[in-house]
């Protein structure tokens, strides 16, 4: 397993080790220890949660603030689709800052997502489903988001606005302007 420090601290893209043969593949997609062992990182995860979703789709910006914030492992079972993460950590030196990672059923990558980011993804294939592991249960009350095409943010989506289907919540989501840093 190969984790590696994306340019905002905390957040890792993990790469599994894949043995491959004729009967097909196999890979550990989540180990605690070598997650510790790479990271420091001892947190346990209580909700797995999944998603389907067609070509268009793009979902977030999302996370939860305290007393629940989630930190997120996600990864692709079938598709493909651009994951992206915000800094949206008080007093982070990255603050405002993104990654945005592709995420697929082929290359198996797995996105650490931590305490203070925001995140959401846009589907690139016929298809995706998306599975993510949650270190905290879900809870509307601590529920909050940037809009998706915010213009300070300038996130590619690698679908073009015209062709997005947003949800309700999404498409009425707060400007970055208007957001306030999440406490960690």
């Amino acid at each position: 397993m190969k984790i590696t420090e994306t340019k905002l601290k905390g957040c890792f893209i993990i790469e599994p080790q894949i043995f491959e043969d004729e009967r097909g593949y196999f890979f550990e997609s989540y180990n605690f220890n070598k997650l510790k062992e790479a990271t420091g990182i001892d947190l346990i995860f209580y909700q797995d949660n999944q998603a389907k979703s067609q070509y268009g789709v793009v979902r977030g910006l999302h996370l939860q603030r305290k007393p629940s914030l989630q930190t997120k492992l996600v990864r692709v079972l079938e598709g493909k689709i651009l994951d992206v993460v915000v800094d949206v950590r008080e007093n982070s030196p990255t603050y405002g800052n993104h990654v945005a990672v592709e995420l697929s059923d082929e290359n198996k990558v797995q996105l650490y997502v931590p305490h203070g980011f925001a995140h959401g993804y846009s589907v690139l294939s016929d298809t995706a489903i998306v599975a993510y592991k949650c270190d905290d249960f879900y809870d509307k009350d601590s529920e909050d988001g940037i809009y998706l095409y915010d213009s300070t943010l300038n996130i590619d989506w690698k679908i073009p606005q015209k062709d997005a289907i947003l949800s309700e919540k999404d498409k009425n989501q707060k400007f970055f302007k208007d957001f306030e840093p999440v406490i960690v």
